[in-house]
């Protein structure tokens, strides 16, 4: 498309195009750069990438780049340490684990609602939803229309921007965050008790112990000297009935 245009007018559209983009604080569609500069759409897509593959072909610390549905200059991605260091020195507004847990969860389950968020993270959601929202991450997009018509969340533009996303379904995909099945099985076995013997078993155990104790009491025998018939009392001890017989005896004399 843009061949067809003379040097001068492509070269026109381009400068403005740059111009444009500069001074937008979020990323510019091609339709409105199509109706600023008088030109079809397809046109401006075309100005756009040839632009992009310019600056990549000339190394610059910038791209130009198509985000949330328009395009936008931002810095290079190799260089995002050096950019990291300037934005967040000495700064401390950046997100808690919680908040990105949260806004991951939107992201990937919306429309969702807070009890919905609540139920997946397993606690109380509620003041990190209000900050994402007040950030600009989140919003309402609706209601569900079951019982209670519990109000439901999205991701909005500014988080597309923020992460560099065109569209939702540049997210990754969640299988490459899940483990296999495999290590799913090794740590739920990680996770259970050692098997141990069954009732029965235990059962034989304690019936094999008292055999080998009868068996350990007989091979001993009686101590050698020690006449005393089985079951009859040792010397010098009293049966419990003659102890009872003798208790209130006198003594003779």
């Amino acid at each position: 498309m843009a061949d067809l245009m003379s040097d001068d007018r492509t070269q026109e559209a381009r400068r403005a195009i740059e111009a444009v983009l500069m001074v937008a604080d979020s990323p510019v569609p091609s339709q409105i750069l199509a109706q600023l500069l008088e030109l079809p759409a397809a046109t401006i897509e075309a100005l756009c990438q040839e632009l992009a593959d310019a600056y990549e072909a000339e190394g610059r610390g910038f791209a130009l780049v198509q985000v949330a549905g328009g395009w936008r200059f931002q810095s290079h991605a190799d260089l995002a340490p050096y950019v990291e260091r300037f934005i967040l020195d000495g700064q401390s507004s950046r997100l808690s684990g919680a908040a990105l847990e949260t806004l991951a969860i939107v992201a990937y389950k919306q429309p969702v609602s807070r009890a919905q968020v609540a139920a997946i993270r397993g606690v109380n959601v509620d003041g990190v939803m209000r900050t994402l929202q007040q950030r600009g991450f989140i919003d309402e997009v609706g209601k569900d229309p079951g019982p209670g018509q519990a109000i439901l969340y999205g991701t909005t533009p500014l988080f597309l921007e923020r992460l560099g996303l065109n569209s939702l379904e540049d997210l990754p995909p969640l299988a490459e965050f899940v483990p296999g099945a495999d290590v799913v099985e090794h740590l739920e076995a990680g996770l259970q008790p050692p098997p141990g013997p069954s009732l029965s078993e235990r059962l034989d155990e304690i019936e094999r112990t008292n055999a080998d104790r009868r068996a350990a009491l007989e091979a001993v025998g009686p101590t050698d000297g020690d006449d005393t018939a089985p079951g009859a009392d040792a010397p010098g001890t009293v049966a419990p009935d003659d102890a009872a017989d003798t208790a209130g005896d006198e003594p003779e004399g």
